[in-house]
């Protein structure tokens, strides 16, 4: 059974697109054409992440993904699986390099200040704000780091480790009694 944690979140089915079961996936990424030739994804059914099969899909206008799927063959079929979500095993990913990483993968690194030196753990990404923060434990205390690409100096996944250039007093500011 594949969880989720091992699984990243790729889109979800927004609508029909034919009485003969096909749909149409919103695809949540600034890539669309890697996910153009998939051969099956996972969708979330009640929690569940359940294998489907692909028989054929295209990509139409940008990051809409229409696909026909093994045995959805009606318009009932593709009812029951509307608005579920899309996944895909985290080894699947395209590897990144350099400065751009995805956010799972960098959770458990040690944020590093070029003025501060070791700042914390990253134990999550908020991205619920406008502006996505590295949330960083420093001895249970919450430090927060806008995720600016001016901010990130490197990113070392053998040491774990990514290093920053924040504005002066950005993490004093947290750290105050």
């Amino acid at each position: 059974m594949m969880q989720k944690e091992d699984c990243f979140y790729l889109g979800k089915i927004v609508k029909k697109h034919s009485f003969k079961g096909e749909v149409i996936i919103k695809l949540d990424t600034d890539e669309p054409h890697l996910y153009g030739k998939m051969e099956s994804v996972f969708v979330d059914l009640g929690n569940n992440l359940v294998p489907f099969f692909i028989e054929k899909s295209s990509l139409s206008k940008g990051t809409m993904l229409r696909v026909k799927f093994e045995d959805v063959d009606t318009e009932a079929d593709a009812e029951a699986i509307l608005r579920a979500g899309i996944y895909l095993p985290i080894d699947l990913l395209p590897k990144l390099t350099g400065k751009q990483f995805y956010y799972h993968e960098v959770i458990g690194f040690t944020v590093i200040d070029s003025a501060y030196g070791a700042v914390g753990t990253i134990v999550n990404i908020n991205d619920t704000s406008a502006q996505p923060l590295f949330e960083i434990d420093r001895d249970g205390k919450e430090i927060f780091i806008p995720m600016i690409d001016d901010f990130i100096e490197s990113v070392n996944r053998e040491d774990k480790t990514i290093e920053v250039t924040t504005p002066e007093g950005l993490i004093s500011l947290y750290l105050e009694e």
